[in-house]
């Protein structure tokens, strides 16, 4: 080395602005010489994804929203012809099997117990059963034990027109009897199609190939839609059976 080239201020180092993954910026050095630059480089982070929801759940849950201010108009319904005739009601009432309507309540309850664990059973793509305990069941155990509960429930329903029928409580006997077949038939044949749709789950994961996301989709929302029907059964029992 030269005396000229020793004598020479050596430059200092400069630093560079470079932008971190997270956003923020700040300065890494630049060491310059005769080797050349040497600067330190990021990578750029991968832009984020978007997680939107899915059209087939928010389809579903627009329209209950359309179905509870259905119900809501056959409760207003059920409230002003008793208002209207306040004697009425309180002698047909009377005819009411309170306990029996419990047992129905409860047995519709529990299905919609039997119909989250099918749910959680699909969301782990599990269509059936690995072994015989319930711990080990599959969507369609948990679903078509829901069915048979369902179906316990519209035929106690079916047993209950019949024995107030011929107790004389009809649809057009009076305003009572129209009131109370409207509001509970409505409901009753809202659980007779949530049990068509419980077979159309079943039936499509026998019929899948490969259980994946579209099915347990399609198994999630129709749970949205029986737990909408076992919650508007609970109102309607209390207003019909408990509030007299």
């Amino acid at each position: 080395m030269s005396s000229d080239e020793s004598s020479q201020p050596k430059e200092p180092p400069t630093r560079k602005k470079v932008a971190k993954p997270w956003g923020f910026w700040d300065s890494e050095p630049t060491v310059s010489g005769k080797l050349g630059d040497m600067t330190a480089t990021s990578t750029p982070m991968p832009p984020m994804a978007i997680n939107r929801p899915n059209s087939t759940s928010v389809g579903t849950i627009v329209w209950l929203g359309s179905e509870v201010m259905f119900f809501a108009g056959l409760f207003a319904m059920y409230f002003s012809l008793r208002a209207g005739a306040p004697d009425l009601w309180a002698n047909d009432t009377q005819i009411l099997n309170v306990p029996f309507a419990l047992i129905n309540t409860l047995i519709l309850v529990a299905s919609s117990f039997t119909a989250q664990f099918g749910v959680f059973a699909a969301e782990r793509l599990q269509p059936r059963r690995t072994g015989n305990s319930p711990a080990k069941w599959g969507m369609v155990e948990w679903f078509f034990l829901t069915y048979v509960m369902g179906a316990i429930f519209v035929a106690g329903q079916v047993w209950e027109y019949a024995t107030l029928v011929s107790e004389g409580i009809t649809l057009s006997s009076n305003s009572y009897g129209s009131a109370f077949y409207i509001t509970t038939g409505f409901h009753a044949l809202h659980v007779t199609g949530g049990l068509i749709a419980f077979l159309l789950i079943i039936g499509r994961a026998y019929a899948a190939k490969n259980f994946g996301h579209k099915e347990a989709t399609s198994a999630i929302v129709v749970s949205y839609y029986w737990h909408f029907v076992d919650v508007v059964w609970i109102g309607l029992f209390v207003v019909v059976y408990i509030l007299k």
